[in-house]
């Protein structure tokens, strides 16, 4: 940092030596928190009105300093801000650009009871904002694939599985409202996260408050806050927000990982069961035949890229005493990574899913007789008999047909049925032995039934709407 940049520094007035050049590339952040440019001149526009508001700032005053960082959000816009080697921050950046707009004389009057520990919370908060409400809104759009992909094809029966056994036949919509059930209730903690992200720290100081009786919730409306945080000391250190967005962002993609591990496995050739679009598949270096689920894997592979930032942040935090650190400065790479790396694999899912195909017959032909076992169970059942003993003569008949040698219990004789309980009747076959009247008999709240899976649907659209 030169002599004479030294002394334009936020807080170089203390200082009377040149920082190490590696100590002034290690405490800058301003190749990384840039991206919030828009919200630190906002942020500044708002503070320097409630100034004017005190008698601070003149209203002449208050107009050259609006028009400058009008002109520096214009600058940035068209990509034609011209950083300085001596701009520590953002903060230092834009403050630097409009003292060379409209004079040192009214630009040193901008930060007059502000502090950078209020600012880049402020700006912090601001940006993070914006970035979950598009992250909210392309969520919405893949929930909507999810939908409709359920709605078309209803009529879609797979097997169901439990540990990757195969278990009972349901509706492949039904599995794919399973994942849009997940990611609701990403949406509904993401929406409630963003009701405590939008709280105000400007006002606070650097952390015992503001010297001028500022009206900080003028700032917070005028900001569209939803309020100010009542405590300057919090105001200032507050680092929850961020540990929840990534904490968010890491069950998100952990939905998306297990998402992401059933269609690769669903994507293969001993399963069939789906083909990726070419877009979102690759080739082998080696062998020309593959087509690989990369976007899947990529998928998978990211969520943890995402826990790893949250872990550790949450390590940087852990220790830190009261108010402002330093290190909170680590706060922003892995926070914009995370919602950098949130927001793409949501745009990659959605772009997955409504472009793959679907092999029904496939998923038809992988249903088997033995997963009905549960349906033979519940034959006798409705005939008064109770579930404990239906089970074993269910898994007898299962055992009797093994040592026949036969391919399934569908293949059992009348007879041969009734040797094991003389209670199955002449319609047990016709009852039994159907997969579509196994899933439809699941009528109840969120079972696997057509009238069930549509009251899935339409709770989904009532979310989404």
């Amino acid at each position: 940092m030169s002599e004479e940049n030294k002394l334009k520094s936020l807080w170089g007035g203390r200082f009377t030596g040149s920082l190490d050049p590696l100590m002034a590339l290690y405490n800058a952040s301003f190749p990384y928190d840039q991206k919030m440019y828009q919200a630190d001149i906002e942020g500044t526009r708002v503070y320097t009105a409630a100034l004017a508001k005190l008698g601070l700032l003149t209203s002449d005053e208050l107009t050259k300093i609006h028009s400058g960082l009008a002109d520096i959000l214009a600058e940035w816009d068209a990509g034609q801000f011209k950083a300085s080697p001596d701009d520590e921050d953002i903060h230092t950046a834009n403050e630097r650009r409009l003292s060379e707009l409209i004079g040192k004389e009214v630009a040193g009057k901008v930060h007059t009871g502000r502090s950078r520990n209020d600012q880049v919370a402020t700006d912090m908060r601001l940006y993070v904002y914006e970035q979950l409400t598009q992250i909210r809104d392309i969520l919405k759009e893949l929930l909507s694939v999810f939908v409709s992909r359920a709605e078309v094809e209803i009529d879609v029966l797979m097997p169901g599985y439990t540990h990757l056994q195969r278990a009972q036949p349901i509706r492949w919509s039904h599995w794919l409202l399973s994942y849009a059930t997940y990611l609701s209730n990403d949406l509904q903690r993401l929406e409630q996260l963003m009701e405590r992200v939008n709280m105000s720290p400007l006002g606070a100081g650097a952390l015992a408050g503001h010297p001028y009786g500022i009206d900080r919730e003028y700032i917070a409306k005028e900001l569209h806050f939803g309020g100010v945080i009542p405590n300057s000391l919090t105001a200032v250190s507050d680092r929850d927000f961020v540990v929840e967005v990534m904490f968010w962002g890491s069950l998100f993609m952990n939905h998306i990982s297990r998402f992401s591990e059933d269609m690769i496995i669903y994507s293969t050739a001993e399963f069939g069961f789906i083909s990726l679009a070419d877009a979102y598949s690759t080739g082998s270096s080696l062998m020309p035949q593959k087509k690989n689920a990369d976007s899947l894997e990529l998928l998978r592979g990211k969520s943890g890229r995402v826990f790893g930032s949250m872990a550790g942040f949450m390590m940087t935090l852990k220790s830190l005493p009261s108010t402002y650190n330093k290190d909170l400065q680590e706060d922003k790479e892995p926070l914009f990574d995370v919602l950098t790396t949130v927001s793409h694999s949501i745009s990659i899912a959605t772009g997955v899913l409504s472009t793959l195909s679907v092999n029904k017959e496939k998923m038809y032909a992988a249903l088997t007789p033995d997963m009905l076992a549960t349906d033979l169970a519940d034959y006798l059942v409705r005939k008064g008999v109770p579930f404990r003993e239906t089970h074993h003569i269910s898994g007898a008949a299962v055992k009797l047909a093994e040592v026949k040698g036969l391919s399934g219990i569908d293949k059992l004789s009348l007879a041969e049925l009734q040797s094991v309980d003389a209670r199955f009747g002449e319609d047990v076959m016709a009852e039994v032995f159907d997969f579509e009247k196994s899933v439809e008999r699941r009528t109840a709240i969120g079972g696997t039934a057509k009238v069930a899976v549509i009251d899935q649907i339409e709770r989904l659209r009532k979310k989404l709407a």
